[in-house]
């Protein structure tokens, strides 16, 4: 049984087709890069996946079973945007996070945020807005889920701070587990890619292993990228 799996799917809002006819699979054990300009679909997809949005036709399954409850307790979601109640402290965050998700692992989270020199009982509106995408890591990495799916992680943060966010994922990513990073700054994250998919114009146009792609078209993915979308 494959962990996640699409099947033509298809999203329209007000009559206009977002997504068209979506047929992807994630096998287990790989990071996955989903790359395409801004607009192209990506973040629709994400939450149809997350069932934050509903499918117009086709169907997603995540170890064999639509979304919902089930596969909320195995996926661990960072969204584009900050959803952190700004008047929480961190200790706050943690103990909702520990009471919300039976995967919660808050001694990992504490040995990451001392990583990152932070004070537990900081009130998260005394924080940078790059400190708070690294609390926000924090606490999507510290649940022992079996797919990750990071929107956009490395968008608006400076070059440290997307070092971290790399080297983050890659020392706590649990093994069998798999990770799906959309982005459009390839060149930063293609060093941690197995599978690359393209999208663009709401659909898939190429999936390949990221090193097989390299080697065929003796390109780094970020230029390979910047042929298709001829940027």
């Amino acid at each position: 049984m494959e962990l996640l799996e699409c099947k033509n799917l298809s999203k329209s809002f007000n009559n206009k087709k977002i997504l068209k006819d979506i047929n992807l699979i994630i096998p287990r054990g790989k990071i996955v890069g989903l790359l395409g300009k801004n607009g192209q679909g990506k973040t629709t997809l994400i939450k149809l996946i997350n069932d934050l949005l509903t499918p117009t036709s086709g169907e997603i399954l995540i170890e064999g079973k639509h979304p919902g409850v089930e596969s909320k307790k195995i996926i661990s979601y960072l969204p584009e945007r900050t959803y952190l109640d700004k008047e929480m402290k961190i200790i706050e965050v943690f103990h909702y996070f520990e009471e919300f998700y039976d995967n919660f692992n808050i001694e990992k989270a504490k040995k990451l945020l001392k990583d990152l020199n932070l004070d537990i009982n900081k009130k998260i509106s005394k924080m940078s807005k790059g400190m708070q995408e690294k609390l926000q890591l924090v606490l999507v990495m510290s649940r022992d889920a079996d797919l990750y799916i990071l929107d956009e992680p490395l968008g608006g943060v400076d070059p440290a701070t997307r070092d971290y966010i790399l080297d983050t994922i890659l020392s706590n990513f649990k093994e069998g587990s798999s990770m799906i990073i959309s982005t459009h700054l390839i060149s930063d994250i293609e060093r941690i890619l197995d599978e690359v998919i393209f999208m663009n114009d709401g659909k898939i146009i190429l999936t390949s292993p990221a090193d097989e792609l390299r080697e065929k078209e003796k390109s780094s993915i970020d230029e390979i990228f910047r042929r298709y979308f001829k940027c």
